[in-house]
């Protein structure tokens, strides 16, 4: 598992990362940028029956049937508001394509992973909320990708396929 904080060089300062933001509530979370594959608009889906409720449905995108994760229901037990700033962001989670609904989605935030300090709780029921950052507009909290789905959970969405593949990230 890496660390959440490891440093990486990228444009801007030494260090400094780039986050796509995104709310659930009044609260603020940040993804890396190089897990995210694609930003889209919010689209219908496909709900599947007897489906955890936080799992929004799936979707066809570019030929791959895509599953989506509500984590504003994962997290909290409320849907995603759906808000012209509501999206589908496509992320690599360990090579495979899954869909997130995120609420206002639509801002970033460029800064040192070392800024994100652990906030003192082990939270063993969401091991994917990451270390928390301070800046001017209050908490945001690192969302770990490769932490978001339970090995039960990775097996439900990402039943194997035909070929055995599943859906794979976009080259």
């Amino acid at each position: 598992m890496s660390d959440p904080r490891a440093k990486s060089s990228g444009g801007g300062a030494p260090n400094n990362r780039l986050f796509l933001v995104f709310h659930i509530g009044d609260e603020r979370y940040a993804l890396p940028a190089t897990d995210v594959v694609e930003v889209l608009p919010l689209l219908p889906l496909k709900p599947i029956a007897h489906a955890p409720a936080w799992v929004a449905g799936v979707f066809t995108h570019r030929g791959q049937v895509v599953p989506v994760i509500d984590i504003s229901a994962m997290t909290f037990g409320q849907a995603a508001v759906a808000r012209t700033s509501t999206r589908l962001v496509l992320v690599n989670y360990r090579g495979q394509v899954l869909g997130l609904m995120l609420e206002q989605a639509s801002d970033t935030l460029r800064c040192n992973p070392a800024d994100f300090q652990p906030y003192g709780l082990a939270n063993r029921d969401a091991p994917y909320l990451g270390p928390v950052r301070s800046d001017q507009h209050g908490l945001v909290q690192w969302i770990s990708i490769d932490e978001l789905l339970s090995p039960a959970v990775s097996a439900l969405i990402f039943a194997a396929h035909p070929d055995d593949t599943g859906p794979q990230v976009y080259p």
